[in-house]
Parts: C-alpha cells; sequence; structure tokens
C-alpha cells in the first residue's frame, strides 16, 4: 500500500464497498500519505452500506468520492425492462449501467487504482490475481490499454486473517456482516450465507458460480480456447453471445452486412465515417463503450457519420478478409472521394485521440 501510494500519489484511488476495501483504507491510513477513496452508488444499496460509508468517512475524516450511475440510462433500462430484469436475463445489463459504466469515468481520471480482491474470495475467477497489474479491461488518464496499473495488496491474504486484522484495529464495518452476509453488493442481488458455504455464493445466486463477476473486474474471467465468453458466462464456439448489445447513442449509425458492403463499393463518398468493428462480449469494446458514444455525440451534425458494425460470429471471416479486421475492437475511417478505408492504428481509443484521427483525414 505505501509503495502504491508513494509512486502514484493523487492519481491512484481505493475503490471501496466492503470489509477488504475499509482494510486497504485502513493500511493507506498507517502509511500517514494522503490519499483518495471512491465508491459506487448503484441507487440499490442496503441501507445498513450506506450507514457503513458514513461511519467510515467520520471514522478516518475523509470524504468518499461518489460516483453515480447516468439518469437517463438508469431510467431508460427500468422504463423498458422493469426494476428486476436481471433475474430473467442476468445481472450483466444492470450492472454495466449502474456500475461499470461510473467505474469506467472514475478510472479516467487516474493511473492506478486499488482493489480489494482476494485470490479465496471466489476460486472460479479470483484465483490468479497477481498483486500488481496493467489493467486488463479499463483505461486511464492518458488512455488506451496499458494506461491504468491495477493493484491487488490482499491479493494473497486469505479472509479470515482480513478479519483478525479489522477486529485488532477497531474498524467499522458493515453491520449486514453479523447477520450472515460477507459479501455484500446491491440489495436484490445480495443475501446472506449459511455456515460452511462460500462467500460469493450469496452473490447473484441465480446464475452460473463460475461467472461471479459485475464486470468491474472482468478480466478476471478465462475464456476457454475455442470459445468467446458473453458477459454472463456462456460461451460460444461461433464466437457470437446473447448478450446486449453495446454503443448505443442515438447519433450512432448501426450498419448490417448489406449496409458497410454498400460503403466499401462508394468510390466518392460525399460524406466521411468512421466505424467501429467490435464484438459486445469483447472485454475492450466494452471499455471504449462511452469514449465512442460521446465522439458520435461530439461529432453530430458535423458532417462525419459515425456508425459500428457488428464483426464476431458468421461476419468475422468476411470482416478479416475485406475490412481489415485483427482484432476487436477495429476502428475503420472511410474518407470522402476514396474507396480505401483507413485504419485507426492506436491502441489509445480515448474521444481526443479519435477526433485527432479523424480532423487529420477529413
Amino acid at each position: 500500500m505505501d509503495k502504491a501510494l508513494e509512486k502514484f500519489g493523487n492519481d491512484i484511488a481505493i475503490a471501496f464497498s466492503g470489509a477488504e476495501d475499509v482494510a486497504l483504507i485502513e493500511y493507506a491510513h498507517l502509511t500517514g500519505r494522503p490519499y483518495r477513496v471512491f465508491s459506487l452508488d448503484t441507487g440499490r444499496l442496503n441501507a445498513e452500506t450506506y450507514q457503513f460509508f458514513d461511519t467510515v468517512e467520520k471514522h478516518y475524516g475523509i470524504r468518499i468520492e461518489y460516483m453515480f450511475p447516468d439518469a437517463v440510462e438508469v431510467q431508460a433500462l427500468v422504463r423498458s425492462k422493469g426494476l428486476f430484469s436481471f433475474y430473467e436475463d442476468g445481472h450483466q445489463e444492470c450492472c454495466r449501467v449502474r456500475k461499470v459504466r461510473p467505474l469506467r469515468r472514475a478510472l479516467k481520471g487516474l493511473r492506478a487504482w486499488i482493489t480489494g480482491q482476494r485470490k479465496d474470495q471466489s476460486p472460479g475467477t479470483r484465483s490468479e490475481i497477481p498483486v500488481v497489474q496493467v489493467d486488463p479491461v479499463f483505461e486511464g488518464l492518458d488512455g488506451g490499454i496499458g494506461s491504468l496499473v491495477k493493484w491487488n495488496p490482499v491479493a494473497n491474504v486469505e479472509g479470515r486473517d482480513i478479519w483478525d486484522f479489522l477486529r485488532a484495529m477497531n474498524v467499522p464495518v458493515n453491520s449486514l456482516h453479523s447477520k450472515g452476509y460477507i459479501s455484500i453488493g446491491c440489495e436484490p442481488c445480495t443475501r446472506s450465507v449459511l455456515p460452511g458455504q462460500h462467500e460469493r455464493e450469496g452473490r447473484w445466486w441465480w446464475e452460473d458460480a463460475k461467472a461471479k463477476e459485475c464486470g468491474l473486474h472482468k478480466g478476471n474471467i478465462k475464456q476457454e480456447e475455442g470459445n468467446q465468453s458473453n458477459g454472463n458466462g456462456a460461451a460460444h464456439s461461433n464466437g457470437t453471445a446473447t448478450e446486449t448489445d453495446i454503443f448505443t447513442s442515438k447519433h450512432l449509425v448501426t450498419l448490417n452486412r448489406t449496409g458497410i458492403e454498400n460503403l466499401l463499393r462508394l468510390e466518392n463518398r460525399h460524406i466521411p465515417r468512421i466505424v467501429v468493428l467490435y464484438a459486445p462480449w469483447c472485454q475492450f469494446c466494452q471499455a471504449m463503450e462511452g469514449s465512442y458514444n460521446e465522439l458520435a455525440d461530439k461529432l453530430a451534425g458535423s458532417g462525419v457519420k459515425v456508425g459500428k458494425f457488428r464483426a464476431d460470429g458468421e461476419q468475422q471471416e468476411f470482416a478479416q478478409n475485406e475490412l481489415q479486421l485483427g482484432s476487436f475492437p477495429t476502428i475503420l475511417f472511410f474518407p470522402k472521394h476514396s474507396s480505401r478505408p483507413i485504419k485507426y492504428p492506436s491502441e489509445k481509443r480515448d474521444v481526443d485521440s479519435l477526433m485527432a484521427f479523424i480532423n487529420a483525414l477529413r
């Protein structure tokens, strides 16, 4: 903890929600160094969790930086699918709106973050967590893959040792723990566990036990060779997935196979276009969802059209042969008065980098 805070200073923050995370705050407090703490308020937490947050702030004399979901996105989800759709079609869509996208915004302002992940929390997804890693999913302040460092200081610590530390240091904890809750998330998706049950059995108990990640640590979920995994842990041998689509700005055009073929044939375009070749299950596509939607909104009315083409499954061979698809996501710019699209060469997929690419070619 001391090394992380020394190296990154004000550009690192502790992601706080539960027992392991308050242990991290205690460790940070013991270093004597300044530290930042942020938390995701999904709007569906238990009352006890909100009381816990308030107690932690007063105990350490800090202000937690709360991140909230976009109200319009939450409203659209609830209006279209109801308050409890996750019981029917999986928790990933709700978690993406209420947790993943707010987390993405938080991490865009950092160069590193600290989590309370432990290997023994979830043998199915967390058994190989390193203490320090390049974040495999999210982007940091500088943009692009590799721009964010992820610290997991208690990766090799067992849960009982965390609790021994909390009791020894008289650290505040969530009162739900005394009622049989061990791993605590949103109220509708968390329940107490019985003695002998694993702590993650109280989270999303109606789903596959091997894929119990909300998306905050989706890089932990391994894909079986020859298969691609969707957000609910279901693998499809042809690379397709049933996961909810991504890139949903109203200023963004969805292209089908015929549409992208027609675009390829045009030798004298009057309107330039930028198109992302994507797969909704791809963690790197998901990581750039916010920036690409923002790009579409920014370019609305500018004379540059923004589009997307789903290039996995049966479309993948065509995309590889005709559209320069190497890996997901691949971004192409179709300039005016030219037949050949130009492939975006950078791993940086923030709005400013994409705009620089477009402005250089338009």
